[in-house]
């Protein structure tokens, strides 16, 4: 049997008079603690704040980072969950879910060659990819809902 909307537990997400703007509103709140870290690390990768220790710097952003993604993630798995045929046929949903995934392997990839020890030229470059992929993540959830 084909999965319908009558068939979603969660379907009631997408037509509650609240629920949905809620998820939006933590959906929020879990990019700007991600972005907001990531981006006050970044700058001390680029020689901002240089008084401070970026080893140090790093394991206090790193939990807001993470705990900034998993509120996003879990909102946003519910957003999906209320309208998952809809989002799944959207051509920006599956690019910013493309995004989200290089932005972790760019991620991982900083953190597995120490990047936040060397402070090298590699750092600087993938901190400007992080930038970048993130924003473009922001750019396509904004979209999503137009197109």
């Amino acid at each position: 049997m084909p999965f319908t909307a009558a068939h979603n537990p969660f379907a009631w997400i997408a037509t509650h008079p609240y629920a949905y703007p809620l998820l939006e509103a933590l959906h929020i709140i879990g990019i700007a603690l991600l972005v907001g870290s990531l981006v006050l690390f970044e700058l001390r990768v680029w020689g901002f704040g240089a008084e401070l220790q970026a080893p140090a710097l790093s394991r206090l952003a790193l939990p807001l980072t993470l705990a900034g993604f998993a509120l996003a993630a879990l909102t946003g798995s519910l957003m999906f969950a209320s309208q998952p045929g809809d989002l799944i046929a959207n051509r920006v949903f599956v690019a910013k879910m493309a995004l989200v995934m290089l932005a972790g392997l760019n991620a991982a990839s900083f953190h597995a060659r120490g990047g936040a020890a060397r402070l090298d030229r590699t750092a600087r470059v993938q901190t400007l990819v992080s930038v970048g992929l993130w924003v473009a993540v922001i750019d396509c959830g904004r979209w999503i809902a137009y197109l």
